[in-house]
């Protein structure tokens, strides 16, 4: 009889799935009971997601995986978890609590079925991070983009709707994208099995290796789509401002699901094993990333709001990532995966502190009067301290919270000192100019390309900190006699958390650090994840030793 350890890796799909559904059948008035349910599901998912990391953590090339039906890959469905993927799934599961727990002070009754859609979107995140075939990489990439228009639209607005349309569009042009791109792969290769695809790209006749190529290609801009890469981003900063702030705060990981699936396939699939095709890609997006930087380091200095500003944030955090992953090597994917879980805190962070930074605004009163005039919902505003829908108390010293918090995220996306983020884009930057791990009086030669890394890092950093200082000056400095905003606690505590985990990160920045960079390690090195995916059998977590 099997454990319930054995059929932990399929749980992050099951349980949101199962929960999600369960909720539909629930009327809206039972809103409590849903949050409810929501909160227990979603905490769950941060227990797994914590245990699954540190069976990954055991051996540097393990990789766990389970075959739902039994069928030995590549016939049947597989997922395997490995260091990247528990990562992924840790931070959505850290996400999704703290956006959640924002929700439950006003937005979950600002629109039909939240935490249904809500489940949803968890489900589609942990298997896009799970699955180990392209078709169901598909499947779940469409259900969180599924979620995600229900999820945007939540609230009501013009201005949501405007960007919802705009957002549903591309999104789903890139599923278009990549349905065709994976109908050529699975014509050239015959197979859909990541693990499976790459063993056999190197056995490609030549004659069929263009067509490959262009199905990877397509593939890949559905996937610099998603991931926010220029000139293809235009959706992200209307539509990151417009949503309401938990959902832009699990939408921070939306963009990295495009950013983990090219980073996955361009090492699995394209590795020195790939023969003619080794390498196909890394220029393109390393030029790609360095170019979505520079956009989103202009986007933000012009921006006049701070969701805007926010967004463009989300570019500047994809511009890296991308950078990194085209370049390559494996202390710049290690750095760029220290980067992205500190970006991504921050963002997250940053997100749900808007509301409460603009609370006392105009725009504020008047998104919630639309919102009660849409809905006929009686949601708590800043001078109704008796209605009996406010959770909570109100904590005092309110707009020193919000200095702080302000300031502490600055610090975080700009990648000033002393927090995480400036560890990040050191050690980043550090790996970038000096790739080969050499002492610094060796000889080494630093391309063009490095070094337009770093001035772009360097400048999009000081853009940030004049964007969001000239912000800070107007929302914080520049107002006399401005209300002071309400804060609830169970509104405070998620930003805190998350502003809190990015202290923890920068005082344990050496063990996170070298986690990143065992993860990098396995992932240049694919062969161990293809024979444990393709030798595996039910449930039984394939481990391959490393031989002296």
């Amino acid at each position: 009889m099997r454990s319930l350890m054995d059929h932990l890796i399929v749980l992050p799909i099951v349980l949101p799935m199962a929960v999600g559904a369960s909720m539909l059948l629930l009327g809206e008035r039972r809103t409590w009971i849903k949050a409810a349910m929501n909160g227990v599901s979603t905490l769950s998912l941060l227990v797994i997601a914590i245990l699954l990391l540190r069976q990954a953590d055991g051996d540097v090339l393990s990789v766990a995986v389970y075959l739902p039906a039994d069928w030995q890959a590549p016939f049947g469905i597989a997922l395997a978890v490995d260091r990247l993927s528990a990562l992924m799934l840790l931070i959505t599961a850290v996400l999704g609590l703290a956006s959640l727990m924002f929700s439950v002070a006003a937005w979950q009754r600002a629109g039909v079925h939240f935490h249904a859609l809500f489940q949803f979107q968890l489900m589609g995140l942990n298997g896009a991070f799970l699955t180990a075939d392209l078709f169901n990489l598909f499947v779940f990439f469409e259900v969180l983009l599924a979620a995600s228009y229900g999820l945007l639209l939540h609230g009501s607005g013009p201005d949501r709707v405007k960007a919802g349309l705009h957002y549903v569009a591309v999104n789903l042009t890139g599923s278009m994208l990549f349905l065709i791109g994976v109908s050529i792969i699975y014509g050239i290769t015959g197979s859909l099995n990541m693990a499976d695809v790459a063993l056999r790209i190197g056995q490609i006749a030549a004659n069929d290796r263009a067509l490959l190529e262009a199905g990877a290609a397509i593939l890949g801009v559905a996937f610099l789509i998603k991931g926010g890469a220029w000139p293809m981003n235009f959706w992200l900063p209307p539509s990151y401002a417009a949503a309401s702030p938990p959902v832009a705060a699990i939408f921070s990981i939306m963009t990295k699901v495009g950013i983990y699936v090219l980073l996955r396939l361009s090492l699995l699939l394209f590795g020195d094993h790939a023969g003619d095709s080794a390498g196909f890609g890394h220029d393109w997006l390393l030029y790609t990333g360095l170019v979505t930087l520079a956009f989103g380091g202009v986007g933000m200095l012009a921006a006049q709001n701070l969701a805007r500003v926010a967004g463009y944030s989300v570019i500047i955090s994809s511009g890296t990532l991308l950078s990194a992953i085209g370049f390559g090597g494996v202390g710049v994917i290690g750095s760029a995966l220290f980067y992205m879980l500190s970006s991504t805190l921050a963002l997250a962070a940053f997100f749900l502190l808007l509301e409460l930074v603009e609370r006392s605004r105009t725009f504020s009163s008047d998104l919630l009067a639309i919102t009660r005039e849409a809905f006929g919902l009686d949601l708590p505003t800043d001078h109704d301290d008796n209605d009996h829908t406010n959770v909570g108390v109100a904590i005092p010293a309110a707009m020193a919270f919000l200095g702080l918090s302000f300031i502490a995220c600055t610090l975080l996306l700009t990648g000033m000192p002393p927090l995480s983020g400036f560890i990040a884009k050191f050690s980043l930057l550090t790996d970038v100019l000096n790739p080969t791990g050499l002492t610094p009086d060796a000889s080494v030669q630093i391309t063009p390309s490095a070094w337009v890394m770093l001035g772009l890092l360097i400048g999009t950093g000081l853009t940030g900190v004049i964007a969001l200082t000239r912000t800070g000056i107007r929302v914080f400095w520049a107002p006399s006699g401005r209300a002071v905003p309400r804060l609830r606690v169970i509104e405070t505590f998620p930003i805190a958390a998350l502003l809190i985990l990015c202290v923890v990160i920068t005082l344990r920045a050496e063990p996170v650090m070298r986690y990143m960079d065992a993860t990098a390690a396995a992932l240049n090195a694919p062969d161990h994840y293809i024979r444990s995916v393709l030798s595996s059998r039910l449930v039984q977590p394939a481990r391959t030793e490393v031989t002296p």
